[in-house]
C-alpha cells in the first residue's frame, strides 16, 4: 500500500549509509590490521593508503546519517519513529539538537561522530602508531554502527535503527483513529491524523543538554585513544607509545572531566534534588572511567620519568575505556531504570551490549596477561621519599575508590545475574559520601605534598625546606575556615564532621601548596606548570564541594503550619522531601521566611518553552536587597504525571539561593467545599483547622463599611480576628445587610488562611446568639509552595572545574610542543 504523505527517501538514504558504515568500518579494521602486521615498508605504505581511504568513506557515511536525522527532526516527519518519539511540532530549535541524544540511536551517531574526529587527528599525529591505533578506533566503529544497523539476522535484530518507519514499530495498532474501518488495516492517509509527536523529555529541554551531552560523548570516545595505543603496544611489544599517548590521556581527562561537572552543572539547574550530585547510577558510571583515567595519566608520567609503572599504565588505560562500555551497558539496558532519573530506556539489545563490552574486555585482558611479564619492570622498590611512590599511592586510591563507587552502581546488575534481593541503603548519598571523604582526604594531601619530592629520592632537608610555608598557610586558612566558617555537618555524627574538616584542611592544603610550586619549585615558569594549575583546580573543586554541601542550609521552614504536600517524603521520585521544610505562599501575600520576607507575585505561561514561571519576590528584613527569582514548572510528557520542576537561583560571589517549586494551586476549579454552621456570641471562640477566631463585637452601619452598604440597607457587621496557629492576627468583618424582606450576604475572607466566614443571622436578639459559616477551601486563592536552599561558597566548585580544564590545557600544549621539537631534533 501506497501512504499518503510519507518521505521515504531521508530513511532510505539514512539506512544506506548506516549498513555503508558498517561495511566501510569493518574493511577498514582489517586493512589497517594487515597495515600493522606487515614488516614490508612498500606494503604497510599501501595498506594505510587504502585504509584512509575506507576511512573517509565512513566519516562520509556517519555524517550524512547525522545530516539525515537532524533533516527529519528538524522537518517534523513523524512518520518516522525517531521523530515522533523524541521531538514535537512546539519544541524550541535550540533542543532539536538534544532529540538525538535523547534515544540510544542518536547518541551511539554522536560517539561514533566523535571518534571519526578523534580518528583524522591521528591518521595526522600517530606516525608509526597509525595502523595499530586506528584498527581498535576502526573496530569500535564497527560496534557502534551495528548499534545503529536494525537489521535481523537468523531471527535476531541487531541494534535499533532511527530511520525505521513509525507504522513499522507498531505505534498505531491499537489506535482506531488511524485503522480502515472496513478493512482494519491502517489507512493510507494515516498522517493526516498525527497531529504531533511524544514530545522530548521535560528534563532534557534545557540548554545544558545541548552541550552537555556532547562534550561528555567526546570525553567518552576520546578514552579509547590511550586504549588503542596500549593495545598496539601489546600486540607489537613496543612500549614507546606512552610518549604519544600522554597528552591524549591529558586530553581525554579534560574533556571527559569537563562533561561530568557539566552533567552536575545541568542538575544544578533542572533537577529538584536541592544539589548538583547525588551519586546517581549513571553520574557514578561517568566519574569512573575518568578516575581510572586520571590513574593511568599519572603512572603513565612515572614511566616517562623513572621506567616505573609502565604495567600499570596499561591497566589502567584498558580498564578505562572498559568501564566506559560497561557503562553504556548500564545506563542503556534499562537495568537502572528504577535507580537513576537519567538511564536510557530498553531496546532489547542487552545482548548486543553487553557483547561490545565483551568483545573488547575479554581480548584486552588476556592479551595485557599474556604479555605481562614481557611488559619491562624494574625490580628495585621506590623510594619512599620519591615523587614516583605516592604518585603510584594516589593512582591507586583512585583506582579503589572507582572500584568502590561501580561496584555499589552494580548492585541491580548483580541481582539480576545472581538473583539476589540486596536493598540498597536507606541514605544512598551517605554510603558513598562516607567512603568518598577519606577519599578525599588522601587525594588532597598526596596532591599537595608530591610535586615537593623528586623523582627517584629527595633529600629530607630539601623537602622540608620546601614545604613547610604552604603547609603552615594552608593550617591557618583550614582552621579559620572549620572555627569561623559555621562548618557545623553534625548529621552523621561528630566522626564525619571531623572528616569533613579533615578534607577540607586537605583540599585547602592542595590549592595552597600546588599554587606556592609555580614560585617555589618552578621558579614563577607559569607557562610549563600546567600540572600545578590542574591541581589548584582540583584542591578548589573539593574545597568547594565540602563547604558547599556541608553548609547547604534550608531557608524555607514552614512557618505557616499549611502545606498541601502528602506522600511519603522519603519515597523515590518525591522533590519536596519533609513537608516542614517546604514553605507554603499565597498570592499576593508577604510571607515570613527567616532573613527575608517573600512574596508569590504572579505567574505567567510562555506560549514558546510551555512553562509556567512564578515570579517569588524576596525582600531582607533588615531593608537592604530585593530581588526577584523565576523558577518554573512543564507539564511532564513521556508518561510521567503532574509537572516538572525547574529550579532558579540567585548567584552571588559567595553564595547561591536556590528555589524551586514543589506544589502549586491554581484557583480555577469549581469551588465544591460547603459552610459549616455554628453558633456564637459575642467574646466566644470558634476553632478552624489551623487555629480560632474570636468575635469581638457586633455593629449596625459602621462608618468604615459604608461603601459596602447599598442606600435604604441596614447593615450588621461582625468585627472578628483570626489567628493562626503561628500567632499571626487577620482581621474578618462578615456582614448582613438587609432592606425589608430582601437579606444580602457580605462575607469576609482570609486568603492566606484559605477560610471564608459569612454572617448568617441573628438566631436570638435577647442573648445575642448569632450564626455564622465557616468555609476552608483552597480553592479560593493561587498558592505554592516552594523549597529554598542556600549553597555557601559554590561558585568554588565551578572555579575549580575552570582552573582545572586550563590546567590540563596548558599541560596538552607543552607534552604537544615538546613532542614536535622532538620530532625536529630526530629529523
Amino acid at each position: 500500500m501506497n501512504y499518503i504523505g510519507e518521505h521515504l527517501l531521508p530513511g532510505q538514504i539514512g539506512h544506506f549509509f548506516a549498513v555503508l558504515s558498517l561495511v566501510v568500518s569493518l574493511l577498514a579494521t582489517v586493512t589497517y590490521a594487515l597495515a600493522f602486521r606487515t614488516a614490508d615498508p612498500m606494503a604497510k605504505q599501501s595498506w594505510l593508503k587504502l585504509s584512509r581511504g575506507l576511512f573517509f568513506v565512513e566519516t562520509i557515511s556517519v555524517l550524512s546519517m547525522f545530516v539525515t536525522l537532524y533533516y527529519i527532526i528538524s522537518n517534523h516527519l513523524f512518520e518516522y519513529k525517531y521523530a515522533f518519539t523524541h521531538s514535537d511540532l512546539s519544541l524550541q530549535v535550540e533542543y532539536l539538537l538534544a532529540c538525538f541524544w535523547e534515544g540510544q540511536e542518536g547518541s551511539f551517531m554522536l560517539w561514533s561522530f566523535w571518534h571519526c574526529v578523534l580518528g583524522w587527528i591521528l591518521i595526522w599525529r600517530s606516525k608509526e602508531w597509525e595502523a595499530g591505533v586506528m584498527m581498535v578506533v576502526s573496530f569500535a566503529q564497527f560496534c557502534l554502527a551495528t548499534m545503529v544497523l536494525g537489521i535481523y539476522f537468523f531471527g535476531n535484530k541487531v541494534g535499533s535503527s532511527p530511520f525505521v518507519l513509525s507504522r513499522n514499530e507498531g505505534f498505531f495498532d491499537s489506535a482506531p483513529i488511524f485503522k480502515d474501518v472496513m478493512t482494519g488495516h491502517l489507512r493510507a492517509d494515516y498522517l493526516t491524523q498525527l497531529k504531533d509527536g511524544f514530545g522530548l523529555n521535560t528534563l532534557l529541554q534545557n540548554y545544558w543538554m545541548v552541550i552537555h551531552p556532547p562534550i561528555l560523548f567526546l570525553g567518552f570516545a576520546s578514552t579509547i585513544v590511550p586504549f588503542a595505543y596500549a593495545m598496539a603496544g601489546l600486540f607489537s611489544r613496543k612500549h614507546e607509545w606512552i610518549k604519544p599517548a600522554l597528552p591524549w590521556a591529558s586530553f581525554s581527562a579534560a574533556v571527559l572531566g569537563t562533561g561530568v561537572m557539566m552533567g552536575a552543572a545541568w542538575a544544578y539547574e533542572s533537577l529538584s534534588f536541592g544539589g548538583y550530585w547525588a551519586w546517581d547510577p549513571v553520574e557514578n558510571a561517568s566519574l569512573v572511567p575518568w578516575l581510572t583515567l586520571v590513574a593511568g595519566l599519572h603512572t603513565n608520567l612515572i614511566y616517562r620519568n623513572t621506567g616505573y609503572s609502565l604495567r600499570p599504565t596499561y591497566f589502567f588505560y584498558i580498564i578505562s575505556f572498559i568501564l566506559v562500555l560497561y557503562s553504556t551497558f548500564l545506563t542503556r539496558s534499562g537495568i537502572l531504570g528504577d535507580t537513576s532519573v537519567h538511564a536510557f530506556t530498553d531496546l532489547g539489545m542487552n545482548t548486543q551490549l553487553l557483547l561490545f563490552v565483551l568483545v573488547f574486555l575479554l581480548p584486552a585482558l588476556f592479551l595485557y596477561f599474556k604479555e605481562y611479564k614481557k611488559i619491562p619492570s624494574i625490580v628495585k622498590e621506590e623510594n619512599t621519599y620519591s615523587r614516583e611512590f605516592w604518585i603510584f599511592i594516589g593512582s591507586l586510591v583512585l583506582f579503589l575508590s572507582g572500584i568502590v563507587i561501580i561496584a555499589k552502581t552494580s548492585v541491580p546488575v548483580f541481582n539480576k545475574l545472581f538473583g539476589t534481593n540486596i536493598a540498597p541503603p536507606e541514605d544512598a548519598e551517605f554510603a558513598y559520601n562516607q567512603i568518598q571523604i577519606f577519599v578525599a582526604i588522601v587525594i588532597g594531601l598526596l596532591t599537595a605534598i608530591s610535586q615537593y619530592l623528586k623523582y627517584k629520592d629527595t633529600p629530607k632537608a630539601f623537602f622540608g625546606k620546601k614545604v613547610w610555608i604552604p603547609t603552615l598557610i594552608a593550617v591557618l586558612i583550614s582552621l579559620t575556615i572549620s572555627f569561623f566558617g559555621d562548618v557545623h555537618y553534625d548529621k552523621k555524627g561528630p566522626g564525619f564532621l571531623f572528616a569533613i574538616h579533615m578534607a577540607i584542611f586537605a583540599a585547602v592544603y592542595a590549592v595552597v601548596a600546588n599554587a606556592a610550586y609555580v614560585w617555589l619549585g618552578m621558579k614563577g615558569k607559569i607557562k610549563a606548570a600546567g600540572a600545578s594549575v590542574a591541581h589548584v583546580g582540583f584542591g578548589l573543586v573539593l574545597v568547594g564541594i565540602l563547604i558547599s554541601s556541608s553548609k547547604k542550609t534550608v531557608l524555607s521552614w514552614n512557618t505557616t503550619g499549611i502545606t498541601p504536600l502528602q506522600g511519603d517524603p522519603k519515597a523515590k521520585g518525591n522533590a519536596a522531601g519533609d513537608p516542614a521544610e517546604n514553605l507554603t505562599l499565597f498570592k499576593g501575600v508577604p510571607t515570613d521566611m527567616g532573613k527575608f520576607m517573600v512574596t508569590y507575585a504572579k505567574d505567567t505561561v510562555n506560549p514558546l518553552d510551555r512553562k509556567r514561571y512564578f515570579e517569588i519576590d524576596f525582600s531582607a528584613k533588615n531593608g537592604g536587597e530585593k530581588f526577584q527569582l523565576y523558577p518554573d514548572v512543564i507539564k511532564q510528557n513521556k508518561g510521567g504525571e503532574g509537572f516538572s520542576a525547574n529550579p532558579a537561583a540567585q548567584h552571588y560571589w559567595h553564595k547561591d539561593i536556590f528555589v524551586y517549586i514543589t506544589s502549586f494551586q491554581e484557583n480555577n476549579r469549581e469551588d465544591t467545599t460547603t459552610f459549616r454552621n455554628r453558633e456564637t456570641k459575642v467574646g466566644d471562640t470558634l476553632f478552624y483547622g489551623n487555629g480560632f477566631i474570636i468575635l469581638h463585637k457586633v455593629s449596625v452601619n459602621p462608618p468604615e463599611q459604608k461603601a459596602k452598604i447599598l442606600p435604604g440597607e441596614t447593615a450588621l457587621f461582625l468585627d472578628m480576628t483570626v489567628i493562626s496557629k503561628d500567632g499571626r492576627r487577620y482581621p474578618v468583618t462578615p456582614g448582613i445587610a438587609l432592606q425589608g424582606m430582601q437579606l444580602r450576604s457580605l462575607p469576609d475572607s482570609v486568603v492566606s488562611q484559605s477560610l471564608v466566614l459569612k454572617f448568617n443571622k441573628v438566631l436570638d436578639q435577647n442573648t445575642g446568639k448569632l450564626e455564622i459559616g465557616i468555609k476552608e477551601s483552597g480553592a479560593i486563592t493561587d498558592l505554592i509552595t516552594l523549597k529554598v536552599y542556600e549553597f555557601p561558597m559554590i561558585n568554588i566548585l565551578w572555579l575549580g572545574v575552570v582552573v582545572m580544564v586550563i590546567g590540563f590545557g596548558m599541560s596538552i600544549f607543552q607534552r604537544v610542543k615538546a613532542a614536535g621539537r622532538g620530532a625536529l631534533r630526530v629529523s
